[in-house]
């Protein structure tokens, strides 16, 4: 394993450090850890809070300032943030309005983010957990019960963190990335696979001529192994597996205020069709050169014009990573008028900005 790192048991630490150092406008605490915006204190809105484990970067910690997340909950690398830890970190970022937990599907981060909802709504900070589970390449996964969450996480915290600067109340945001979260769908494939430092090896192994379809952003298994191929013939694989979902249904989890427990509500994501307008996201797993990218992007887009699918916005770039792995995957989400109005409102954080 060659890594720039010095102790493996510092390098959250250390890498939180570097952060603060780069970005005044953020804030760091180191126990528990968490991220926060320096001007925390002066904003009178919904909080939006999300986490994960670490190695995902920029995602979460990278997406904290002004029109995106107002704080985040690194844990260590591929594991859950702790409820205490996100419990601090609400209490520190809260100003009166109630929070907002971005939550990908994921077992421990679903429990976790649960427990430290109900520790909050315990104490009168009116808290609520949006679940994002857009991932079709498997129903269920090593780490999950249903659909992974991924790529929709970006464009979610985008959105809903736009609408909470516009004055949304907790409700309404809820609302909002509840919708976005139905409009998503994502996938994705590996060429390699990525290092965890205190492992020092693959997380999983693959032959020089294989790849992986439908990997989940730590390793986990996809859908198939099947021989190395072409760009074109990878990307026309993620695309249709996206456009050619079906209607997906699943129980979802809400915090009733009124009853002061979890309620299970049926929610139902609706398939693409013709006509449908896209933000899209053509995402780098952490060692994909941004030429290979584009060259994904060409097929894809050809393949949506072919179906009479609008790329309304577009972002291609690395933006929810596996630490070092090679490979790409796919986000699709529809629009309507609301969401592409917080899609291009001003954002200001360290790895996504624009409009300010």
């Amino acid at each position: 394993m060659k890594k720039l790192i010095n102790n493996i048991e510092d390098v959250i630490t250390e890498q939180m450090q570097g952060m603060a150092a780069a970005h005044p406008e953020l804030k760091i605490n180191l126990d528990p850890k968490f991220i926060i915006r320096a001007d925390s204190d002066s904003q009178k809105k919904v909080v939006i809070i999300s986490g994960g484990g670490s190695g995902h970067e920029p995602m979460h910690g990278g997406y904290v300032g002004k029109g995106m997340l107002d704080a985040a909950c690194p844990g260590e690398v591929f594991t859950s943030p702790t409820p205490d830890q996100m419990f601090e970190c609400a209490k520190a970022a809260h100003n009166g309005h109630g929070v907002l937990f971005l939550v990908k599907n994921y077992t421990g981060d679903v429990m976790n983010f649960e427990m430290a909802a109900e520790m909050l709504n315990a104490e009168g900070i009116k808290t609520q957990n949006v679940l994002i589970d857009d991932d079709v390449a498997v129903k269920d996964s090593l780490y999950t019960a249903g659909r992974r969450g991924v790529g929709t996480t970006v464009i979610m915290e985008k959105i809903v963190g736009a609408a909470a600067e516009a004055g949304y109340s907790l409700e309404a945001c809820a609302k909002l990335a509840t919708k976005v979260n139905s409009y998503g769908r994502s996938m994705g494939m590996a060429l390699t696979s990525c290092i965890v430092p205190a492992a020092g090896k693959p997380n999983f192994d693959i032959d020089e001529n294989e790849i992986e379809i439908g990997v989940g952003i730590h390793g986990e298994p996809g859908r198939k192994r099947i021989p190395h191929t072409s760009c074109d013939e990878i990307t026309s694989i993620l695309t249709h597996a996206i456009l050619d979902d079906g209607v997906y249904t699943r129980q979802i989890r809400e915090w009733d205020h009124g009853t002061g427990n979890w309620k299970e509500i049926e929610f139902t994501s609706p398939p693409f069709k013709s006509g449908d307008k896209m933000i899209v996201l053509v995402n780098g797993l952490g060692s994909t050169p941004l030429s290979e990218l584009y060259g994904v992007y060409r097929k894809m887009h050809e393949i949506c014009e072919d179906k009479n699918i609008v790329i309304t916005r577009k972002i291609i770039g690395s933006y929810i990573t596996a630490l070092d792995m090679q490979g790409v995957s796919i986000t699709m989400v529809k629009t309507d008028d609301e969401i592409l109005k917080f899609w291009d409102a001003p954002v200001k954080t360290p790895a996504l900005r624009w409009g300010v």
